[in-house]
Protein backbone atom coordinates (compact mmCIF):
# COMPACT_ATOMS: atom_id res chain seq x y z
CA UNK A 1 0.00 0.00 0.00
CA UNK A 2 2.94 2.41 0.83
CA UNK A 3 4.55 1.98 -2.35
CA UNK A 4 1.55 2.18 -4.37
CA UNK A 5 0.92 5.59 -2.26
CA UNK A 6 3.90 6.86 -3.28
CA UNK A 7 3.89 5.88 -6.87
CA UNK A 8 0.78 7.93 -7.24
CA UNK A 9 1.90 10.93 -5.60
CA UNK A 10 4.66 10.85 -7.70
CA UNK A 11 2.27 10.64 -10.94
CA UNK A 12 0.56 13.44 -9.39
CA UNK A 13 3.54 15.59 -9.24
CA UNK A 14 5.06 14.69 -12.83
CA UNK A 15 0.93 15.34 -13.98
CA UNK A 16 0.96 18.90 -11.97
CA UNK A 17 4.08 19.58 -13.49
CA UNK A 18 3.65 18.81 -17.27
CA UNK A 19 0.53 20.94 -16.84
CA UNK A 20 2.26 23.89 -15.98
CA UNK A 21 5.42 23.35 -18.43
CA UNK A 22 2.66 23.56 -21.11
CA UNK A 23 0.69 26.77 -19.63
CA UNK A 24 4.18 28.64 -19.87
CA UNK A 25 5.24 27.35 -23.05
CA UNK A 26 0.92 28.49 -24.08
CA UNK A 27 1.48 31.63 -22.64
CA UNK A 28 4.87 32.37 -24.43
CA UNK A 29 3.49 31.02 -27.72
CA UNK A 30 0.64 33.90 -27.15
CA UNK A 31 2.59 36.36 -26.12
CA UNK A 32 5.08 36.37 -29.38
CA UNK A 33 2.17 35.36 -31.61
CA UNK A 34 0.67 38.96 -30.08
CA UNK A 35 3.84 40.86 -31.35
CA UNK A 36 4.86 42.82 -34.76
CA UNK A 37 8.33 43.57 -35.45
CA UNK A 38 9.45 45.72 -37.45
CA UNK A 39 13.25 47.65 -38.85
CA UNK A 40 14.13 51.14 -40.38
CA UNK A 41 17.55 53.07 -40.34
CA UNK A 42 17.71 56.65 -40.10
CA UNK A 43 21.35 58.23 -41.37
CA UNK A 44 22.57 61.99 -41.63
CA UNK A 45 26.10 62.90 -42.87
CA UNK A 46 28.56 65.34 -41.70
CA UNK A 47 31.80 66.99 -42.36
CA UNK A 48 34.39 65.29 -40.13
CA UNK A 49 36.59 67.12 -38.00
CA UNK A 50 39.10 64.62 -36.75
CA UNK A 51 41.93 62.90 -39.27
CA UNK A 52 43.58 59.93 -37.59
CA UNK A 53 46.92 58.63 -39.70
CA UNK A 54 50.04 56.11 -38.85
CA UNK A 55 52.88 57.89 -39.20
CA UNK A 56 56.23 55.52 -39.34
CA UNK A 57 59.77 54.14 -40.59
CA UNK A 58 61.75 51.15 -41.02
CA UNK A 59 65.54 51.34 -40.89
CA UNK A 60 68.27 50.65 -43.27
CA UNK A 61 69.86 47.04 -42.76
CA UNK A 62 72.35 47.79 -40.17
CA UNK A 63 75.40 45.30 -39.10
CA UNK A 64 74.56 45.67 -35.37
CA UNK A 65 71.14 45.84 -33.40
CA UNK A 66 72.54 48.96 -31.52
CA UNK A 67 73.01 51.02 -34.76
CA UNK A 68 69.63 50.00 -36.37
CA UNK A 69 67.99 51.43 -32.59
CA UNK A 70 70.00 54.84 -32.97
CA UNK A 71 68.86 55.66 -36.44
CA UNK A 72 65.03 54.67 -35.51
CA UNK A 73 65.55 56.57 -32.45
CA UNK A 74 67.24 59.79 -34.46
CA UNK A 75 64.61 59.72 -36.75
CA UNK A 76 61.61 59.31 -34.87
CA UNK A 77 62.61 61.51 -32.53
CA UNK A 78 62.96 64.25 -35.94
CA UNK A 79 59.34 63.19 -37.21
CA UNK A 80 57.82 63.47 -33.41
CA UNK A 81 59.36 66.82 -33.00
CA UNK A 82 58.18 68.10 -36.33
CA UNK A 83 54.58 66.88 -35.27
CA UNK A 84 54.87 68.93 -32.60
CA UNK A 85 56.20 72.21 -34.90
CA UNK A 86 52.83 71.16 -36.99
CA UNK A 87 50.82 72.18 -33.90
CA UNK A 88 49.90 68.57 -32.91
CA UNK A 89 49.75 68.05 -29.14
CA UNK A 90 51.73 65.77 -26.99
CA UNK A 91 48.26 63.53 -26.47
CA UNK A 92 47.38 63.19 -29.74
CA UNK A 93 50.87 61.04 -30.96
CA UNK A 94 50.98 57.65 -29.36
CA UNK A 95 53.53 55.04 -30.14
CA UNK A 96 51.47 52.20 -32.61
CA UNK A 97 54.61 49.57 -32.98
CA UNK A 98 58.16 49.11 -32.44
CA UNK A 99 59.90 46.04 -33.24
CA UNK A 100 63.42 45.55 -33.73
CA UNK A 101 63.79 42.47 -36.30
CA UNK A 102 66.75 40.50 -37.81
CA UNK A 103 67.38 40.29 -41.57
CA UNK A 104 68.35 37.33 -43.14
CA UNK A 105 69.47 36.37 -46.63
CA UNK A 106 68.85 33.14 -48.41
CA UNK A 107 71.20 31.77 -51.14
CA UNK A 108 71.53 28.34 -52.48
CA UNK A 109 75.35 27.81 -51.61
CA UNK A 110 75.12 29.19 -47.67
CA UNK A 111 71.63 28.93 -47.02
CA UNK A 112 70.09 31.37 -44.57
CA UNK A 113 72.57 33.88 -43.88
CA UNK A 114 72.49 36.90 -40.75
CA UNK A 115 72.77 40.08 -42.61
CA UNK A 116 72.03 42.38 -40.42
CA UNK A 117 68.95 44.14 -38.23
CA UNK A 118 66.27 46.57 -38.71
CA UNK A 119 63.96 48.93 -36.65
CA UNK A 120 60.17 49.42 -37.72
CA UNK A 121 58.45 52.02 -35.65
CA UNK A 122 54.84 53.32 -35.51
CA UNK A 123 52.66 56.34 -34.20
CA UNK A 124 49.68 56.96 -34.30
CA UNK A 125 48.47 60.81 -34.91
CA UNK A 126 45.34 62.37 -34.36
CA UNK A 127 44.93 65.76 -36.91
CA UNK A 128 42.15 68.11 -35.40
CA UNK A 129 42.71 70.63 -37.82
CA UNK A 130 42.21 69.35 -41.30
CA UNK A 131 44.14 71.55 -43.14
CA UNK A 132 47.17 70.21 -42.10
CA UNK A 133 46.94 66.37 -42.77
CA UNK A 134 48.63 66.82 -46.14
CA UNK A 135 51.35 68.66 -44.59
CA UNK A 136 51.95 66.26 -41.61
CA UNK A 137 52.46 63.88 -45.10
CA UNK A 138 54.89 65.96 -46.11
CA UNK A 139 56.98 66.91 -43.59
CA UNK A 140 57.33 63.92 -41.48
CA UNK A 141 58.17 62.31 -45.06
CA UNK A 142 61.26 64.53 -45.37
CA UNK A 143 62.13 64.05 -41.83
CA UNK A 144 62.43 59.98 -42.67
CA UNK A 145 59.04 58.47 -42.37
CA UNK A 146 58.27 55.80 -45.01
CA UNK A 147 55.68 54.08 -43.70
CA UNK A 148 52.34 56.33 -44.36
CA UNK A 149 48.95 54.97 -43.99
CA UNK A 150 45.43 54.39 -42.78
CA UNK A 151 44.14 57.38 -43.11
CA UNK A 152 40.65 57.48 -41.50
CA UNK A 153 38.55 60.61 -40.90
CA UNK A 154 35.49 60.74 -37.81
CA UNK A 155 33.62 62.78 -36.00
CA UNK A 156 35.26 63.92 -32.72
CA UNK A 157 31.33 63.92 -30.93
CA UNK A 158 28.96 62.00 -32.61
CA UNK A 159 26.43 62.13 -29.36
CA UNK A 160 23.82 64.63 -31.28
CA UNK A 161 24.18 63.43 -34.51
CA UNK A 162 23.34 59.96 -33.67
CA UNK A 163 20.58 61.24 -31.49
CA UNK A 164 19.44 62.75 -34.91
CA UNK A 165 20.06 59.33 -36.69
CA UNK A 166 17.71 57.19 -34.07
CA UNK A 167 14.94 60.24 -34.28
CA UNK A 168 14.87 59.40 -37.89
CA UNK A 169 15.11 55.75 -37.75
CA UNK A 170 12.40 55.33 -35.13
CA UNK A 171 9.46 57.92 -36.98
CA UNK A 172 10.47 55.48 -40.25
CA UNK A 173 9.87 52.44 -38.14
CA UNK A 174 6.08 53.49 -37.08
CA UNK A 175 5.62 54.68 -40.18
CA UNK A 176 6.11 51.88 -41.69
CA UNK A 177 4.69 49.49 -38.85
CA UNK A 178 1.70 51.59 -39.59
CA UNK A 179 1.68 51.03 -43.62
CA UNK A 180 2.07 47.35 -43.34
CA UNK A 181 -0.98 47.06 -40.71
CA UNK A 182 -3.11 49.17 -42.17
CA UNK A 183 -2.05 46.71 -45.72
CA UNK A 184 -2.59 43.59 -43.37
CA UNK A 185 -5.68 44.47 -41.79
CA UNK A 186 -3.72 44.48 -37.83
CA UNK A 187 -4.13 46.92 -35.03
CA UNK A 188 -1.11 47.68 -33.02
CA UNK A 189 -1.50 48.34 -29.83
CA UNK A 190 1.73 49.84 -27.64
CA UNK A 191 5.56 49.70 -28.27
CA UNK A 192 6.74 47.24 -26.62
CA UNK A 193 10.59 46.95 -27.36
CA UNK A 194 13.03 49.05 -29.51
CA UNK A 195 16.56 47.40 -30.39
CA UNK A 196 19.29 49.36 -31.94
CA UNK A 197 22.12 48.68 -34.39
CA UNK A 198 24.70 51.63 -34.74
CA UNK A 199 27.42 51.71 -37.21
CA UNK A 200 30.77 53.07 -35.95
CA UNK A 201 33.06 52.19 -38.55
CA UNK A 202 35.24 55.21 -39.39
CA UNK A 203 35.55 56.39 -43.35
CA UNK A 204 39.53 55.18 -44.52
CA UNK A 205 40.61 57.58 -47.66
CA UNK A 206 44.11 56.03 -48.50
CA UNK A 207 45.55 52.89 -46.79
CA UNK A 208 49.32 53.82 -47.27
CA UNK A 209 51.81 55.87 -48.99
CA UNK A 210 54.51 53.30 -47.70
CA UNK A 211 58.26 54.39 -49.69
CA UNK A 212 55.76 56.90 -51.86
CA UNK A 213 57.06 58.55 -54.15
CA UNK A 214 55.99 62.52 -53.50
CA UNK A 215 56.18 65.80 -55.59
CA UNK A 216 59.45 67.96 -55.01
CA UNK A 217 59.01 71.80 -54.85
CA UNK A 218 61.07 73.97 -56.20
CA UNK A 219 63.13 74.32 -53.23
CA UNK A 220 64.35 70.87 -52.74
CA UNK A 221 60.72 69.92 -50.12
CA UNK A 222 58.22 67.60 -50.00
CA UNK A 223 54.68 69.39 -51.84
CA UNK A 224 51.95 68.50 -49.60
CA UNK A 225 49.56 66.40 -51.36
CA UNK A 226 45.82 67.53 -51.23
CA UNK A 227 43.65 65.19 -48.96
CA UNK A 228 39.89 65.10 -49.57
CA UNK A 229 37.78 64.64 -46.36
CA UNK A 230 34.40 64.26 -47.92
CA UNK A 231 31.60 63.79 -45.37
CA UNK A 232 30.66 60.72 -42.80
CA UNK A 233 28.07 58.69 -42.57
CA UNK A 234 26.19 58.10 -38.84
CA UNK A 235 23.87 55.34 -38.88
CA UNK A 236 21.72 54.01 -36.79
CA UNK A 237 19.24 50.76 -37.30
CA UNK A 238 16.48 50.31 -34.98
CA UNK A 239 13.92 47.41 -34.57
CA UNK A 240 10.77 48.22 -32.77
CA UNK A 241 8.07 45.33 -30.95
CA UNK A 242 4.89 46.57 -31.58
CA UNK A 243 1.87 44.60 -29.34
CA UNK A 244 -0.74 43.62 -31.60
CA UNK A 245 -4.49 43.84 -30.50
Amino acid sequence: MKKSHVFLISLGILAIAAVAMTAVVMANKVRNEDRFTVSASGTVYAKADIANIQVGLRTRTRKTPAEATTESTDKMNDIIAELKNLGIEEKDIKTFNYSLNPVYNYTNVRGQELVGYEVSQTVAVKIRDLSKVGDVIAKTTEKGANQIGNISFTIDDEYELKNQARELAIEKAKEKATLIAEQAGMKLGEIKNIYEISNDFPEAVYNSYSNAKLMIDEAGGIVSPTIQTGQNEIKVEVTVVYEVK
